[in-house]
């Protein structure tokens, strides 16, 4: 199976001295095409600052982050932000969508940016969308949909340009537990259908249980990882339980 994603002995430091802060402390992950990967650790554990140093959103300290053959680290300017814009795909907690367009323009604006074929824009926007079930809403604006359908809208318009990698942060975090397990249903049913590889950063243990496999940090590096191995997510929710009651602390008061 093709990797897509290979971090290796990735470190970040804030600060100096005495006052410096270990945020990833050796971090190793790989991820192969297809794979739906959850990240999970409580505050200060380092998952936030591994999505964005994946993201591209921060730079490491040392260590290297490859994503579809390509080297971030020593990607600047122009080459980053083009690899970030075709090669990417962002779900974040808060929608980001843009009041003024329509929920379909939202989706066209990501194939616009990658100057897809202007014949093929408006087809593949409307496709994304009833994938995710919101194709009754793209004539719409932002404001007169539900928090799920916005949070649906920015799937679509994270994957509708097929990225080598989506990265989601927290993308159930502001939901209702209907409209998160909508939303969990749908990103689980293209990544199984299109083959969507996702790398998500949760603090929830049963938007967790929706992964093939779970990576647990703890003070900056790997605690531990679960697969899920065909079991249903009943039982690999369960074992995700576990871990984080052993792991104990913030992670055990969040849930």
């Amino acid at each position: 199976m093709e990797e897509i994603l290979c971090v290796t002995d990735l470190r970040r430091v804030y600060g100096r001295g005495e006052a410096a802060t270990r945020a990833l402390d050796g971090v190793s992950l790989s991820l192969e095409a297809g794979e739906f990967v959850g990240v999970m650790g409580p505050s200060g554990s380092g998952k936030t600052t591994l999505l964005n140093c994946v993201s591209t959103i921060d730079r490491p300290t040392s260590g290297s982050i490859v994503i579809d053959g390509k080297e971030l680290t020593r990607l600047r300017g122009k080459e980053l932000t083009r690899f970030r814009r075709e090669r990417l795909g962002f779900i974040f907690q808060d929608c980001n969508l843009l009041d003024t367009l329509t929920v379909l323009e939202n989706i066209a604006l990501a194939l616009s940016i990658v100057r897809a074929p202007a014949d093929q824009i408006e087809g593949r926007a409307r496709e994304m969308a009833e994938m995710l079930g919101i194709g009754d809403c793209l004539d719409k604006y932002p404001y007169q949909i539900s928090g799920g359908q916005q949070q649906r809208c920015a799937a679509a318009r994270a994957m509708v340009t097929h990225p080598a990698l989506v990265l989601a942060d927290e993308p159930t975090g502001a939901l209702d537990s209907k409209s998160a397990k909508l939303l969990l249903d749908r990103l689980g049913a293209l990544n199984r259908e299109l083959g969507a590889t996702i790398l998500m950063v949760t603090h929830d243990a049963f938007t967790a249980s929706c992964c093939r496999r779970v990576v647990f940090l703890r003070d900056g590096q790997i605690f531990l990882e679960l697969r899920r191995d065909g079991e249903d997510r009943r039982a690999f929710f369960q074992r995700i339980i576990r871990v984080v009651t052993e792991m104990g602390g913030e992670m055990a008061d969040v849930l």
